[in-house]
C-alpha cells in the first residue's frame, strides 16, 4: 500500500481547509481563546520559535474534523495509514517549518502582502454568509479566528509572489519536450468534442425556440446566431465557442447534451442552471496511431500541455527554492513532550494485514474509510487547460487573489475565464490544499459552511 502523507489523505475524504497554508497552517500560536496543552516549544526556525501547543491544536483540529476525536478511532487510522503520534507531529512541525523559511524568506526579498488584496479577499469571503455569527462559526469550525484568516491569506499572496521570483527563469517548455508529453496523453483525448452554445435566459423559451427553429433549417447562420442572441458574453463573440469538452468542466446537462451529438449537429433546448442552451459539436477529436508531430493535435490541446508542463516547472523552481532554504537554515526539532492528546499506544493498534486500498480517515463510527489506486494520476490522464497537473504538493492560488475577480459583464451563467458553460458550484466545500511534507504554499481557501458559487465568474467554482 502507497502511504498518503496525513495532508493528502485528508483531502482524498473532502475535508474543508483547516488553515490556508501548507498542511494545516494555522499561523502564528494558539491565541486565549484556545486551550493549553503541555505549553514548550517544538522547534525553532534560525531562533524563531514553533509553539508545541500550536502543533497540538492543529493536530486536535485535524482529528475533530475527521471525526477521529476518540481514541480508538485516532489509533485505528494511524495504524492503517502507517502513522505513528510521533511521525504525525513531525509532519505538522516540517509544514510549519516551511511557512516560517517562506516568511523569513519573502522578508529577505521585501516581498509583502498588500493589505487592501487581503481586505478584499476576506470581505469576499465573508460576503457568502448571511450574519456576523454564521461567519464566525463558519471559522470557528475550521478552528480560525479572522485575525489568524487574514494571516494565511497574506502568507498565500507572498508564497505565490515568492514563486513568481524564483521561476523568473524557467522558460516555456520546448516543442519536444511538449511532443513527449503529448504522446503520453494523446490516447485520453480521443473522442473529445469541441462545441459552440448560444445561451438564452430561463424565461426566454420561446425566443430559443424561434432562434433553433430557424438555425435547423439554415435561415440563420449559427455562429451569426451566438452573436446576436447568446447571453454568454464570454463566447458570442467567438460564435459562441466554448472550446473541448476534456480541457473543460461544463455543467452536467450542457455535457449530457454534447454526448449525444456528432460533428455538425446541433441540440435541442438543453436547460440547465444557467438558462437555455442551443448548441453546436463543430469538431470530434480521433487520436492518431502515432503522434509523430504537434501538427496532428488540435492547438488548444497543444497549449494545455505546455501549461501544463510550465506548471510543473514553475512549481519544482520553488520546491527546489524551499529545500535550499530549509538546508542553508538552522532548524532544531525539539523531543517531543509527554501528555499530549493525540498520543496513543500504538501497540494496541495493529496493522490490518487485509487492506487492497489506501485508508484515507474514518466515518462517524469510527470505522475506516478507504480509497482505490494511487495518489498519482494514471498514465494517460489528460492534462487540464492551466496546468492543474502540476507537481504534486503544488498549491492553488487562492479565489479571488492576483487579479481572479469575476470579469465584468458576467452573470450570464459562463466561467468568465475561457467562455464555458459551469456549473454552479453551490455547496462545493474547498478541500486543505493537498500539500505534502514539503509544500509551504497556501491555499487561501476558505470556510466551507456557507459557501456559495454562482458560477458567474473567473475563480468560480465548476462541476
Amino acid at each position: 500500500m502507497k502511504k498518503l502523507s496525513f495532508a493528502k489523505s485528508l483531502v482524498t475524504v473532502g475535508l474543508a481547509a483547516v488553515c490556508a497554508a501548507g498542511v494545516v497552517g494555522c499561523s502564528g500560536d494558539s491565541d486565549a481563546s484556545k486551550p493549553t496543552y503541555t505549553g514548550g516549544v517544538a522547534a525553532t526556525v534560525n531562533g524563531t520559535e514553533i509553539q508545541e501547543d500550536t502543533i497540538t491544536q492543529a493536530i486536535q483540529d485535524i482529528r475533530a474534523q475527521m471525526g477521529a476525536t476518540d481514541e480508538e478511532s485516532w489509533g485505528k487510522w494511524l495504524a492503517e495509514n502507517d502513522y505513528t503520534p510521533e511521525s504525525v507531529r513531525e509532519e505538522i512541525i516540517n509544514s510549519y517549518v516551511d511557512q516560517e523559511l517562506v516568511r523569513q524568506g519573502a522578508a529577505a526579498q521585501e516581498i509583502t502582502a498588500d493589505d487592501n488584496a487581503v481586505n478584499e479577499y476576506v470581505s469576499q469571503m465573508r460576503g457568502n454568509y448571511d450574519s456576523d455569527e454564521a461567519w464566525a462559526d463558519a471559522l470557528q469550525s475550521v478552528g480560525l479566528t479572522e485575525d489568524e484568516y487574514r494571516d494565511n491569506i497574506a502568507l498565500s499572496l507572498m508564497t505565490q509572489q515568492l514563486k513568481t521570483k524564483v521561476a523568473e527563469n524557467v522558460g516555456d517548455p520546448s516543442d519536444e519536450e511538449v511532443l513527449t508529453s503529448a504522446q503520453a496523453y494523446v490516447s485520453s483525448y480521443t473522442g473529445a468534442k469541441k462545441s459552440s452554445h448560444i445561451l438564452f435566459d430561463a424565461s426566454d423559451e420561446a425566443l430559443a425556440q424561434e432562434v433553433l427553429e430557424k438555425v435547423q433549417s439554415g435561415e440563420l447562420d449559427f455562429a451569426t446566431a451566438a452573436e446576436s442572441y447568446s447571453k454568454d458574453t464570454g463566447s458570442a463573440a467567438d460564435g459562441g465557442n466554448v472550446g473541448w469538452d476534456k480541457l473543460s468542466n461544463f455543467v452536467g446537462e450542457y455535457t449530457t447534451a454534447l454526448a449525444e451529438l456528432d460533428k455538425d449537429q446541433i441540440s435541442d433546448l438543453v436547460p440547465s442552471t444557467y438558462g437555455i442552451h442551443i448548441i453546436k459539436c463543430t469538431d470530434v477529436f480521433t487520436a492518431p496511431e502515432k503522434l509523430e508531430s504537434l501538427d496532428q493535435l488540435p492547438v488548444e490541446f497543444q497549449d494545455a500541455i505546455k501549461a501544463m508542463l510550465r506548471s510543473t516547472n514553475e512549481s519544482q523552481a520553488y520546491y527546489t527554492w524551499l529545500e535550499e532554504q530549509r538546508n542553508a537554515a538552522e532548524i532544531v526539532i525539539n523531543d517531543m513532550p509527554e501528555g499530549l492528546p493525540y498520543w496513543v499506544d500504538m501497540a494496541n493498534y495493529p496493522k490490518s494485514d487485509d487492506s487492497d486500498a489506501n485508508v484515507v480517515g474514518v466515518d462517524e463510527d469510527g470505522n475506516p474509510v478507504t480509497v482505490d489506486g494511487s495518489e498519482t494520476p494514471a498514465e494517460g490522464d489528460a492534462p487540464v487547460e492551466g496546468g492543474d497537473q502540476a507537481a504534486a504538493g503544488d498549491n492553488v492560488e487562492p479565489e479571488g487573489a492576483e487579479g481572479t475577480q469575476p470579469a465584468e459583464g458576467s452573470g450570464d451563467g459562463s466561467d468568465a475565464a475561457a467562455g464555458q458553460p459551469a456549473d454552479n458550484g453551490a455547496g462545493e466545500q474547498p478541500t486543505d490544499g493537498a500539500a505534502d511534507d514539503s509544500a509551504a504554499d497556501g491555499t487561501g481557501e476558505q470556510p466551507a459552511e456557507g459557501d456559495t458559487g454562482d458560477g458567474t465568474g473567473e475563480g468560480q467554482p465548476t462541476e
